[in-house]
């Protein structure tokens, strides 16, 4: 893919155990993003994929996953629904253009959820709201609908903001709707949610002409590669061999190889050729990499402004 109108950047907020996960389940299931043999692995949340995060059910760290819709790129930000850490949430908002609300029918907004999309409107994203468990025998949707236009209110930076599309899910049977269903049980898929993803969230603002840039805003590692490079390349292009410089930040510069670029596709990764403006990749070879730094192009390193997280 090299033309960043068909990439979509979005992150997902909800309260712990609203289902989200469940959700990013069903729209990696329903792009056909695995072969049959994948999704069925015995494994029902495929994003919460540590220890930790299966024993307790909640998302810690913030993941990165890929789908394809049609000639779309959807990359979907999974964010940690505690305010414990908001590292991690800041970060993350910073590689979106948009973002996803998932509310409880029955429970309404919770002061997690407020936070994380305070932060997710003050970064001036792009919001859609999904009502989910719309089938819960305790679901008050007209009340939640009204809490959620309070929490707007209290919230939004600017009024676009107030006008957010609204879809009503049962996430766990990989059903949305655009409006109230009278029944439940009705045939429906998560078609109208990848429609709102690609009509309502803006393509990311990029220049793919200038020399290449990118805030490293997660790491990850494996035994094979070691050191992975995640972030948001916010201008240019990356490949395989190039030579960058990474801007730390005390202010200092030091040289270093590209080896590998890669990019999610449902949980796995995948290397590519190349990388454009817009996307997220992951890069090899640049092990002194930390999070909040710019990996730059050799010939021109400009740093970006370094990513202060607030302390815990």
């Amino acid at each position: 893919m090299n033309d960043p109108k068909n990439i979509r950047n979005i992150a997902i907020i909800a309260h712990v155990d609203h289902g989200k996960t469940t959700l990013v389940d069903g729209l990696l299931k329903q792009s056909n993003t695995f072969r049959d043999n994948q999704a069925e692995m015995g494994q029902e949340l495929i994003m919460d994929s540590g220890d930790q995060e299966r024993e307790r059910g909640i998302t810690i760290t913030a993941k990165v996953t890929a789908v394809q819709h049609d000639d779309y790129r959807i990359n979907i930000i999974d964010t940690p629904g505690h305010a414990d850490f908001s590292g991690e949430v800041e970060r993350t908002l910073n590689m979106a253009d948009g973002c996803i609300l998932i509310v409880d029918a029955q429970e309404g907004p919770m002061p997690q959820t407020k936070f994380v999309l305070g932060k997710a409107l003050a970064a001036e994203l792009r919001p859609i709201v999904i009502i989910n468990k719309i089938d819960k025998p305790g679901s008050r949707v007209q009340e939640v609908e009204d809490e959620l236009a309070d929490l707007f209110l209290e919230l939004a930076v600017h009024e676009d903001q107030l006008h957010y599309p609204v879809y009503y899910a049962i996430g766990r049977a990989g059903k949305a709707w655009d409006h109230m269903p009278a029944d439940p049980d009705e045939e429906a898929d998560l078609s109208v949610v990848f429609d709102a993803i690609i009509n309502k969230i803006p393509a990311p603002t990029v220049e793919l002409d200038k020399p290449f840039q990118m805030l490293v805003t997660a790491l990850s590692w494996d035994t094979y590669k070691g050191k992975y490079a995640v972030g948001r390349i916010t201008r240019g292009q990356i490949k395989a061999g190039d030579q960058v410089v990474l801007c730390k930040k005390d202010g200092t510069q030091s040289k270093a190889k590209v080896e590998l670029v890669f990019m999610s596709r449902g949980v796995a990764k995948f290397e590519v050729p190349q990388g454009i403006a817009g996307d997220i990749v992951q890069l090899t070879g640049i092990s002194e990499a930390q999070i909040g730094e710019t990996i730059a192009d050799a010939a021109n390193p400009e740093a970006l402004p370094v990513l202060e997280v607030e302390a815990p």
